[in-house]
């Protein structure tokens, strides 16, 4: 446990950790953006709802891309699919604490749904980061790393199947 947990903190997690900083202050912005344009008449759990798919969506295309550097290749389908399970759960943590706060407080004024969300998406960020490189790009990881290291000793490469860092 305590090298997986080390695992996050060498200098590829430190860098991937970084970038999911970076792409969250984007998807804050655009979660947030999608999540204040509809009025107050709009249910907040459907507020809450589509702001996230907007914002999952815009997350999946910059963490594949960006953190994770990948591009194409065999197990898309999977990983859009781990991507937005794993997002789900996201999804129902971030609802249940928004409507937490407010089953709690009573009606929130816009700066407190915002503050609620923003908590919400505090407490899912290392779960998250944990989830896309262990759960969703964890083949396609593994996929590259043996790829460089065939390109490194000139030799064809072979599926490792599972990145070092994990069991």
């Amino acid at each position: 446990m305590i090298a997986y947990l080390k695992s996050f903190f060498n200098r590829e997690g430190m860098s991937q950790m970084a970038k999911l900083v970076i792409i969250g202050v984007v998807n804050t912005v655009v979660d947030f953006g999608v999540f204040n344009l509809f009025p107050s008449s709009v249910p907040l759990f459907w507020r809450v709802t589509l702001a996230f798919a907007v914002a999952t969506e815009v997350s999946y295309l910059l963490n594949r891309r960006w953190t994770f550097q990948l591009r194409g290749g065999a197990g898309v389908w999977r990983e859009t699919t781990v991507f937005f399970l794993v997002n789900g759960v996201a999804w129902a943590a971030t609802v249940g604490i928004v409507l937490g706060a407010e089953a709690t407080f009573g009606d929130l004024s816009r700066l407190e749904e915002n503050v609620a969300k923003l908590v919400a998406g505090v407490l899912i960020l290392l779960p998250k980061l944990a989830s896309y490189r262990d759960l969703v790009f964890r083949r396609s990881l593994a996929r590259r790393e043996a790829s460089a290291d065939a390109a490194e000793q000139g030799a064809e490469p072979q599926d490792q199947g599972v990145p070092p860092h994990l069991p």
